[in-house]
């Protein structure tokens, strides 16, 4: 692992970005397209752009990125598509958490680079299912690994909502191997899972961490091929509920999911331990939380 691998790490970080772009167009197009239905009436939304900066312990660059966040739209509530590259040295608590997960040498050489991409949608509609995408690449000199899945979160379950989403990954992840999909998928089940409440955080999808088959460049068609899956996974889902009228106990059925949602992401959720940890902005970290919840 001495070689810094500059190069592979470019083009990871170019294709989150990538998927960024592509994602965000494909969101504004819903909202220029949402012409019926109870929310109609609003401003189509848009996405505001705002660099965010990490510096290290000594004031020196530390990496950074691009919170992408569109609020109070036509289809989306609250949505967050988030690029970041950050690096430098990981202190001794995230050391002897790296160490845990076998990572060798790290308090020899605690130095790190990791780049990703992180989406979270809280939508208008309670018909229309929120979600969950996050595919990231992290190296040190010892070790490189790629992670991160999609999961989606309806607070109003459409069993043919939850077939088309699976039935989507599943054609993405078969070519790299039958086994990957339902390996992929009871990870999710673990993954995000919420033992306070018993309960999942809603009805699956795929996940993966410390996924490293020793070639590079398989794992990463792997993990573009997950961020391909997302919008063909997704968008076909919103616009078959988006024009779906709703009544307060719906909205009120939604607010409560949502606590549950916020529940996971601060208790259990390791990208928003890992980004708090290494001091990444703390507004980009918590994107993930929704604009309004409930608990009852």
């Amino acid at each position: 692992m001495a070689d810094l691998m500059d190069t592979e790490k470019a083009r990871a970080s170019g294709w989150f970005e990538t998927l960024r772009d592509q994602i965000v167009t494909a969101f504004e197009g819903l909202e220029d397209s949402q012409t019926s239905g109870p929310t109609a009436d609003l401003p189509a939304g848009r996405f505001e752009r705002t660099v965010t900066a990490r510096t290290s312990d000594d004031g020196s660059d530390a990496g950074g990125g691009v919170m992408s966040v569109m609020r109070g739209g036509r289809v989306f509530e609250k949505v967050g598509v988030n690029t970041s590259t950050v690096y430098g040295q990981l202190g001794e608590a995230a050391q002897r958490a790296m160490a845990a997960r076998g990572v060798p040498g790290m308090a020899d050489d605690p130095r790190f680079w990791a780049s990703g991409i992180s989406l979270v949608a809280h939508m208008q509609n309670p018909h229309a299912p929120a979600v969950h995408m996050n595919t990231r690449m992290f190296w040190t000199p010892h070790a490189w690994w790629f992670g991160g899945g999609s999961d989606l979160n309806p607070c109003i379950e459409y069993d043919d909502d939850t077939a088309h989403f699976h039935a989507t990954q599943q054609a993405h992840l078969d070519p790299h191997g039958t086994d990957y999909y339902p390996r992929l998928k009871a990870w999710a089940d673990e993954y995000f899972y919420i033992p306070h409440r018993n309960r999942a955080r809603g009805v699956g999808g795929i996940f993966m961490d410390d996924h490293c088959t020793g070639d590079w460049e398989s794992d990463f068609t792997l993990t573009q091929d997950i961020g391909r899956a997302f919008l063909p996974a997704y968008i076909p889902l919103v616009e078959r509920r988006r024009d779906m009228p709703w009544s307060d106990a719906d909205k009120d059925t939604q607010l409560i999911h949502r606590g549950l949602y916020a529940e996971y992401n601060l208790v259990y959720d390791r990208g928003t331990k890992f980004g708090l940890t290494t001091g990444h902005d703390a507004n980009a970290v918590l994107m993930s939380l929704p604009p309004l919840a409930k608990w009852v």
